[in-house]
């Protein structure tokens, strides 16, 4: 025994010492059971089963229960595979559990199964900027987080607003590409269900493929994945989504929209030149006036037959400036299709965008394990930032079918210091597992009737008998997702970015 942990002796400040342990009878995560059981209501083991490729070696933990492990770890706070050490320790966690918890070695081995290096092979030697199509597993998981979505959701839900925006994962792997802004990682994108707060769609790239490259793909994949229920779709995204065909697509579809329009010189132009009369005071702030106003305006893609789109500009005046200087004056304008909103409302609703997708990066590279790549292979990390989503999802999906309305709102941090952190000794009596938790009758109630919904979702939520229909699709068959629309075919028309 070292002499940190020696029996005898004075250890700190506190009249205590620190001794090893290794009782099975007691936990510091008697709520953490809470996100298990939200995955067992929502039968992921058996979507786990139906979705993703069976292991070649019979022996050893199953997918679904590495899958499990690996979501339990990430609302536990684990933000690296070593971390699952941790929770190992706690021998009651384990015990509640049903199961030992997985080694690090054995999560990596399943991580390994979603890269594929052969994806590379299709890479265009003049193409720098490359996206891969999905491995086989990654199929499986995006099929697997579509029904996570499905059966979590609210069905009175019929409004599905998607709010997609992509982010930079820092990492410092030898293969991680440089971004823009010279961080050197990935820049995954990300769809989010705003009246739900759940992430419908990802598609994990590299670090130099920009944002907006080829973003009808990703946006396509957000809507193919909402609930068949839905009767009124709606899209907000920034101006890495200003592009043509996705535009195009979105009326097409008759999806309202609202997108970040880029500001190039001929637009700059139309704006400097709406009459001061037109101008209608937006927002009065502490530094700055904010007017708001629209104007006609076709890009240079847009055909003139087609509908014309409706942009929203707002003008930012400081509200000081130097004595001998006129004030220096920026605009910001809005793209949308919409016509039932004034200029004004469309611009509030646009911004609303920055409450929910970046709030949900933030969740995801702060508060969960998306900030933290575990691997220089590529398709270990595209599924590791999709299992991370699909933990947000459980999360949320707790927090909305089973916890109290005033935690709608928490974020994982509050989840561990309010519930999955109560410290608990175990008792069997006879054939009956007992959990005596140190917390107040109060909050031991929230625990009981979260654990009571959630038994009643699982009833509710019926077995699926059948695969996914995207295993049988043509493009999928081999194990491969549809190219996307970056790889095209020789001479085929590019993405045009408006002008």
């Amino acid at each position: 025994m070292t002499a940190a942990l020696a029996p005898a002796g004075r250890q700190g400040i506190l009249p205590f010492v620190y001794r090893v342990g290794d009782r099975e009878d007691v936990t510091a995560h008697a709520g953490l059971p809470l996100v298990l059981e939200t995955m067992r209501a929502l039968r992921l083991d058996e979507l786990v089963r139906q979705e993703l490729p069976s292991p070649k070696r019979k022996r050893g933990y199953l997918p679904a229960h590495k899958l499990e492990t690996l979501i339990t770890l990430f609302a536990a706070g684990g933000e690296r595979i070593e971390d699952v050490r941790i929770l190992s320790e706690d021998k009651g966690l384990g015990v509640l559990l049903g199961s030992p918890i997985p080694s690090p070695d054995a999560l990596l081995d399943f991580l390994g199964q979603f890269h594929d290096p052969k994806a590379w092979g299709e890479r265009p030697a003049e193409k720098k900027a490359f996206v891969p199509a999905e491995s086989f597993g990654l199929v499986g998981l995006d099929a697997i987080n579509r029904e996570v979505v499905t059966r979590g959701a609210n069905r009175e839900q019929k409004t599905a607003t998607i709010d997609h925006d992509g982010t930079i994962v820092e990492a410092h792997k030898r293969e991680a590409k440089v971004a823009y802004e010279g961080t050197r990682g990935y820049q995954p994108l990300v769809a989010v269900w705003a009246e739900e707060d759940l992430i419908v769609a990802d598609q994990f790239r590299d670090g130099n493929v920009a944002g907006g490259e080829d973003p009808l793909t990703s946006a396509k994949k957000a809507f193919a994945n909402l609930p068949e229920w839905i009767e009124r779709r709606y899209f907000r995204a920034d101006s890495a989504s200003y592009y043509s065909k996705l535009l195009k697509w979105l009326v097409e579809e008759k999806i309202g929209f609202t997108i970040s329009a880029d500001m190039t010189k001929e637009l700059r132009k139309v704006c400097q030149a709406v009459p001061e009369s037109q101008w209608v005071l937006f927002e009065k702030r502490q530094s700055e006036q904010v007017d708001i106003a629209e104007v006609e305006f076709t890009p240079g893609e847009w055909s003139r037959q087609a509908e014309p789109l409706r942009y929203a500009v707002v003008r930012f005046t400081p509200s000081q400036n130097d004595l001998f200087d006129a004030p220096e004056r920026k605009h910001l304008a809005v793209v949308s299709n919409r016509r039932d909103f004034t200029a004004a409302q469309l611009m509030r609703w646009h911004w609303e965008k920055a409450g929910t997708v970046e709030h949900t990066h933030r969740v995801m590279k702060d508060e969960l394990a998306a900030g933290t790549m575990p691997s220089g292979r590529f398709g270990v990390n595209a599924a590791w930032f999709r299992i991370n989503a699909i933990a947000f999802n459980i999360l949320t999906i707790l927090k909305r079918r089973a916890l109290p309305e005033n935690i709608r709102t928490a974020r994982p941090k509050r989840l561990r210091f309010e519930f999955f952190t109560i410290p608990a000794k175990l008792v069997l009596h006879g054939r009956q597992l007992s959990v005596r938790v140190s917390a107040s009758e109060e909050r031991l109630k929230v625990l009981v009737e979260a654990r009571k919904r959630l038994l009643e979702l699982h009833e509710q939520t019926p077995s699926r008998r059948r695969r996914s229909a995207d295993w049988r699709a043509s493009g999928q068959r081999q194990g491969r997702s549809p190219a996307p629309a970056s790889r095209r075919k020789k001479g085929a028309a590019p993405e045009t970015r408006l002008a």
